[in-house]
């Protein structure tokens, strides 16, 4: 088995010299870096981690605890961490926390005793217990998807990487009151979830952007599961008066509400309109296509890795939270006549001509 010392003669180089490159301990020309990378892959030559990671205090591994990774949002950004992670070297222990509080503090510190070099966490609607084991232990970490508001003025504890969602939510409504609905209803996620609060925050201000008032019946918990996406659509549609639109929180909600209309026989868009949140793979398979915010999944996920290296390479730097667009895909389920799909930043926009509008 090739060794260090192999690898420095064929690249005409020290021991050191390899040492630093395949360890980043210190900058090293390019041109020699290459011919070091070189002859590791000539010769075939495997580090050995464990002894490395005595030397350097690295594993050169990220944690990674997401729950739901069944749910093909969260499992776009696990492709998109796990690619970043190995773009740089990087390998991953997962875990699911299964947005249990404290299955959530157990796993984050079955991670930190596998000695990763920080973690990369999605937290649950109640992270206290996860933030004060960070905390404490001085963990580097970088929250995924949701984020954590500090008390008050003060700055953010760690970084933090998310999706717009206020804004894009407040364009579907917008966007179906300018079809002509004025009931539009809200299946929204778990409480005490960001994404949540912030979906519910950027519905009202559509409602008030189209001059409408609030109406908190409108607006039923689905707990960003399935069937709790069925049984509050089933609640919308047993009003004395129901929702002539609908707003999905969240991509396995929305297959839920499907499956809700369907079981009352109702069809969309003509007996009720239907926009969501979160784009998936088989959303233009539906009959008809759905109208959503699609997320950028993947670029969430690799520029969670980003953050969380630059974290690594410069612990004291203030934390940051790092937003990224969403992008609206107009297709027909909102009753607008189905054309080749159009996407566009989530900002608002306005409603097709009255001449294509279909009765709500």
């Amino acid at each position: 088995m090739p060794t260090m010392a192999d690898v420095a003669r064929s690249a005409g180089v020290s021991v050191a010299t390899v040492s630093h490159v395949l360890n980043d301990t210190r900058p090293v020309l390019p041109h020699t870096r290459q011919a070091v990378l070189e002859a590791v892959e000539e010769l075939g030559y495997t580090p050995n981690t464990l002894a490395r990671s005595l030397v350097t205090s690295r594993t050169r591994s990220i944690g990674l605890a997401v729950s739901a990774i069944s749910n093909p949002y969260f499992t776009e950004i696990l492709q998109g961490v796990e690619a970043a992670a190995l773009e740089h070297g990087y390998s991953l222990l997962i875990a699911d926390p299964h947005d249990d509080p404290v299955h959530e503090r157990k796993v984050v510190q079955l991670l930190h005793e596998r000695r990763v070099d920080g973690m990369i966490v999605a937290p649950s609607a109640d992270p206290r217990g996860l933030v004060a084991y960070l905390a404490r232990h001085d963990v580097p970490a970088v929250f995924l998807d949701r984020v954590i508001d500090s008390p008050g003025d003060r700055a953010p504890r760690f970084d933090q990487v998310c999706a717009d969602s206020a804004e894009p939510t407040a364009q579907l409504v917008t966007h179906l009151a300018g079809l002509g609905h004025r009931r539009i209803a809200l299946v929204a996620g778990r409480p005490g979830l960001s994404t949540t609060g912030e979906r519910i925050t950027g519905y009202r201000h559509g409602l008030a952007a189209a001059g409408f008032p609030y109406d908190e019946r409108l607006v039923v918990h689905g707990d960003s599961e399935s069937a709790g996406g069925e049984q509050a659509t089933a609640a919308l549609l047993s009003l004395a008066a129901p929702p002539t639109a609908l707003v999905t929180a969240n991509n396995v909600m929305t297959i839920g509400a499907l499956r809700a209309l369907r079981e009352r026989g109702l069809s969309v868009p003509d007996d009720i309109a239907l926009c969501c949140f979160d784009d998936f793979a088989w959303a233009d398979l539906f009959t008809p296509r759905l109208t959503a915010i699609a997320q950028p999944s993947k670029e969430i996920g690799a520029q969670a890795v980003r953050v969380l290296l630059e974290r690594l390479a410069a612990p004291d730097r203030p934390a940051r939270t790092v937003r990224l667009a969403c992008t609206f895909v107009h297709r027909a389920s909102c009753g607008c006549v189905d054309e080749p799909e159009q996407k566009h930043s989530a900002q608002r926009s306005h409603p097709p001509e009255r001449s294509q509008l279909p009765r709500p």
